[in-house]
């Protein structure tokens, strides 16, 4: 064998034997999280198990194992739920601190939690029961005072929690549909409510759909293995107005997501469109190639927006308008506004009109609730007009029987007299006629009013170790 031969030969064998080392330590890693995984989906059932009997504590020694095994935040939870739901029917002190325990634990792991809130608040429940069950009673052998309502009143049950998982990692995860944007990326675990449609998707690699359907019970694992996919290109689509529709080659379809945005498209051309409420439409034709990537960057010109929302039964059409604008024709009415002031006009027939000028700011619903008043009846103002032409209509009879008098007839060395009762009469006629005037337009009766209620919501993205999803945030 020459020596050529022999270097090549050795050459091979390295390069086999480098594969060959490469696979084995990508594969042992998986191997070992696919165990990790079943082991901690065993100790959950066990622990569920155990739940539905009572047995406490061996629910969360079980919840424990499988948070070791895989660290799960929203286990956390779980295991706060079993003490307090202990705590809570024995009135254990120890238990309630525990439970608290872990509640914490759960918060600092998800310090962005959308539930923190309702978790803080059954915090300050448990710190006021262990008060309660620590303080001496009244009398000797007196039992402790019942807990109050409110500890009794809390919903405690242990989380409903999906692992979703994917070969390779790093897809995006979308819930029911594509519209609302990604979800959240693989690997993720944490608690669903609810049967949900899962779409995951990767860059060079086919996309997959599935249905989860979380169980109290067990544990549910989605692991999907994505076959790479060299026949579709990937685009990527952006704005500088995060949460813009998109829309692709037919609007009628509706929109495919929100702005930022990653997927799949068949190669060949497509027109996308980004819009925004208070932006100018964005369109763009692309040219998707084959296991290729492309990028929209959009720039969407404009302000951000509040909405007006106007609620009432409403009688008959109501005219509502902003900056001399007509936007509704009857309630309720529900429009988009730029941010700053507004002067907003509501009018229906028989009614008197509201009029008010609001400020809206961005993502900020400004709800109105009209009030309109009737417009009083105007006989007064009729009355006085009939009065004042009496009068008008007399002084002038009297002013030309004055001026034309004939010598000898009784009033005529008293003419004078008489063209002073016509200059009374027509002054008199005046007032009375700026009295019908004054009648016709003053604003006689209560004014029309609203209820203004002002509400700033948004949809954030969330994430933290374990979960991801939407944040509801408000504030009244």
């Amino acid at each position: 064998m020459s020596r050529h031969l022999v270097a090549w030969s050795l050459r091979v064998l390295g390069a086999v034997l480098a594969v060959t080392v490469a696979v084995g330590l990508r594969a042992a890693p998986a191997a070992a999280e696919s165990d990790a995984l079943a082991r901690a989906q065993a100790l959950y059932n066990d622990a569920t198990s155990a739940l539905a009997a009572k047995k406490y504590d061996e629910a969360a020694d079980s919840f424990k194992k499988a948070y070791d095994a895989k660290p799960i935040v929203d286990l956390l939870y779980n295991i706060g739920a079993t003490y307090h739901l202990k705590a809570r029917d024995a009135s254990d002190v120890a238990a309630y601190e525990l439970a608290a325990q872990y509640y914490r634990k759960y918060l600092e792991a998800a310090p962005t939690s959308p539930d923190k809130a309702d978790i803080d608040q059954r915090l300050a429940v448990i710190d006021a029961e262990i008060v309660r069950l620590k303080a001496p009673p009244p009398a000797e052998g007196t039992p402790p005072p019942p807990p109050p309502p409110e500890a009794a009143a809390v919903e405690v049950r242990p989380r409903s929690l999906v692992v979703i998982e994917t070969e390779p990692q790093g897809a995006n995860i979308y819930l029911d549909d594509k519209a609302s944007g990604v979800f959240a990326q693989t690997p993720w675990s944490g608690a669903l409510d609810g049967s949900h449609k899962v779409i995951i998707e990767k860059r060079g690699h086919k996309s997959k759909e599935s249905t989860v359907i979380p169980d109290p019970n067990r544990l549910v694992v989605l692991q999907v293995v994505l076959s790479e996919e060299d026949y579709l290109g990937w685009v990527e689509i952006k704005s500088n107005v995060p949460g813009a529709s998109i829309f692709a080659d037919d609007k009628s379809v509706g929109a495919i997501g929100v702005t930022p945005f990653s997927g799949n498209f068949k190669p060949g051309k497509h027109t996308i469109w980004i819009t925004a409420d208070g932006y100018d439409e964005f369109s763009k034709e692309i040219e998707v190639i084959a296991g290729e990537a492309g990028e929209i960057q959009a720039s969407l010109s404009g302000s951000p927006v509040g909405y007006l929302n106007i609620r009432d039964a409403g009688r008959g059409t109501t005219r509502v308008a902003a900056d001399g604008k007509r936007i509704c024709d009857r309630l309720p009415c529900r429009q988009p506004l730029r941010e700053g002031k507004h002067k907003i006009v509501l009018a229906r027939s028989g009614f008197k009109p509201y009029r008010a000028t609001l400020d809206f700011q961005a993502r900020t619903e400004v709800t109105l609730r009209p009030n309109l008043a009737k417009k009083p009846g105007r006989g007064d103002a009729v009355a006085a007009y009939v009065f004042a032409v009496l009068l008008a209509g007399g002084g002038t009879a009297a002013y030309w029987y004055a001026n034309n008098v004939e010598p000898g007839e009784t009033l005529y060395d008293n003419r004078k007299y008489v063209r002073y009762g016509a200059y009374g009469a027509w002054g008199l006629g005046g007032l009375v006629g700026l009295t019908a005037i004054y009648y016709t337009f003053r604003d006689k009766g209560p004014a029309s009013t609203a209820s203004i209620d002002i509400r700033s919501v948004a949809l954030n993205p969330t994430a933290g170790p374990g979960y991801a999803g939407l944040d509801l945030a408000g504030h009244f």
